[in-house]
């Protein structure tokens, strides 16, 4: 079993494992930009409570946070313990070798300053440092220019590639095409 640790971010952030403290905080990020969560957390139902769905994935990851088949943290600024978005290695994966899948969501005010890269970065060097192989999935819109950016960099820095055929994503009973990044890590001779 591997808890999530609390992790350093350089340039003034942390990582927090996220817990049910952390409902609030996430209520008002989506209060200010609701169609970002939604892009961002594609699980959300725009019929359904949204501060019920949130209390409901908090409980989830809070009662799996010693399995080490999820990790999930709030990105906060040291300077204002201003919460910044969410960042997390889910488990709803698309291809059968992988252990997680990469999501993230930064508040609109704390967009285009490499917040998500920086967390990406200390997140796979805590995976590096368990000497083990890990696949990282990261499924992104075809539409979702910023976040084909992001993909794109990580894998540059973390030599992935992108798969090139769309793979099928049910989102709100209807399948979505996106676009899949995979990251090896700790890959070795024989992966």
């Amino acid at each position: 079993m591997t808890l999530t640790p609390e992790l350093k971010v350089p340039n003034g952030l942390h990582l927090e494992p996220v817990n049910k403290l952390a409902l609030k905080p996430i209520l008002n990020a989506f209060n200010e930009d609701p169609e970002s969560a939604y892009s961002a957390l594609p699980w959300l139902d725009k019929n359904k409570d949204i501060r019920q769905q949130i209390r409901d994935m908090l409980f989830d990851v809070e009662t799996q946070a010693d399995s080490d088949e999820i990790h999930f943290w709030s990105i906060i600024d040291d300077a204002t313990n201003d919460f910044v978005g969410l960042i997390g290695l889910g488990d709803e994966l698309q291809l059968l070798h992988s252990n997680y899948n990469l999501g993230y969501w930064v508040r609109s005010k704390y967009r285009r300053r490499g917040i998500t890269a920086r967390c990406v970065d200390v997140i796979f060097q805590w995976l590096a440092s368990r000497e083990r192989f890990f696949r990282i999935e990261i499924t992104v819109h075809p539409h979702n220019e910023a976040g084909l950016a992001t993909a794109a960099s990580v894998c540059l820095t973390w030599e992935g590639e992108s798969v090139d055929e769309f793979i099928g994503i049910e989102i709100g009973n209807r399948t979505v095409p996106h676009r899949i990044h995979i990251i090896d890590i700790n890959r070795g001779g024989d992966s």
